[in-house]
């Protein structure tokens, strides 16, 4: 029987919603193992001069501890 655990992470990007997710992985994995899966909690952006800047995500992260 596995034992999972998740971990909230938030994180950006200039680039997009996507981006952002999976710089929170990318980031995430440096430090934790067996990462199972990706839950996007909620989304937001920051907006200056009227155009959208920064996307930012909360995401659960779901490991493997061993």
């Amino acid at each position: 029987m596995a034992v999972l655990k998740v971990i909230e992470v938030l994180s950006s990007s200039e680039k997009g919603w996507e981006e952002a997710t999976k710089n929170a992985v990318r980031h995430a994995a440096k430090s934790v193992k067996n990462i199972r899966s990706v839950y996007v909690k909620e989304q937001s952006a920051i907006v200056k001069n009227n155009e959208v800047t920064e996307f930012r995500v909360n995401v659960k992260i779901t490991f493997e501890v061993d």
